[in-house]
């Protein structure tokens, strides 16, 4: 084989079509446009919408309003009933609280994490208020729910907020800031405990 004999390979290429060349050429004369008409002229492309003068279907069906929050902070969030869940099945078991003297199961996000109960300690950590507490609890989490709070105080137990984050990148740990994740004790700075009125 010779440089001469190097051709590209079957049916990758076509030849170039020439148009208006005479009606020997099968293109000639009306060149493929037919005979009059809007797809005849120049620059008389229709658009893929136009529906021939029906209202479009993009017209036709409901605009979508509102807007994405990009400033929005996706918490993992755990109910109160699934945490009682855990500690019937005895997933969490009592010890001393960290916030009284008295018989409390500690939760934070390390705790619901090893039990399954939250998939990432990434996130920031919110309680809802769905369920019950069977239980005195001391619930260290980043967000809490009136009904929730109000629920584990009614029980015995203490909440502590920590501080929440102003923006994903906080909450997630990539603004250069610690994030603080799966802090099982958080320092006396990081959150403030309500229950006892401190």
């Amino acid at each position: 084989m010779k440089l001469h004999d190097l051709r590209p390979a079957e049916g990758s290429r076509k030849d170039r079509i020439r148009v208006g060349r005479g009606i020997a050429a099968g293109k000639g004369k009306t060149a493929g446009r037919g005979t009059k008409g809007q797809k005849a002229r120049a620059g008389g492309s229709i658009p893929p919408w136009f529906e021939g003068g029906q209202t479009p279907l993009h017209m036709r069906i409901p605009k979508l309003r509102g807007f994405k929050n990009r400033f929005k902070i996706e918490y993992e969030v755990v109910n109160i009933g699934a945490i009682s869940a855990a500690i019937e099945r005895g997933a969490l078991a009592a010890q001393p609280g960290a916030s009284s003297a008295s018989s409390q199961i500690t939760v934070n996000q390390d705790i619901l994490r090893a039990v399954g109960l939250v998939r990432t300690l990434k996130a920031p950590l919110k309680i809802l208020g769905n369920g019950e507490a069977s239980a005195a609890l001391f619930v260290v989490a980043d967000a809490f729910t009136a009904s929730a709070r109000a629920k584990i105080e009614a029980a015995g137990g203490t909440v502590s907020v920590l501080e929440v984050p102003d923006s994903p990148l906080k909450a997630i740990g990539l603004d250069g800031s610690a994030s603080g994740e799966g802090s099982a004790e958080p320092s006396d700075e990081a959150h403030t405990t309500s229950g006892d009125g401190s």
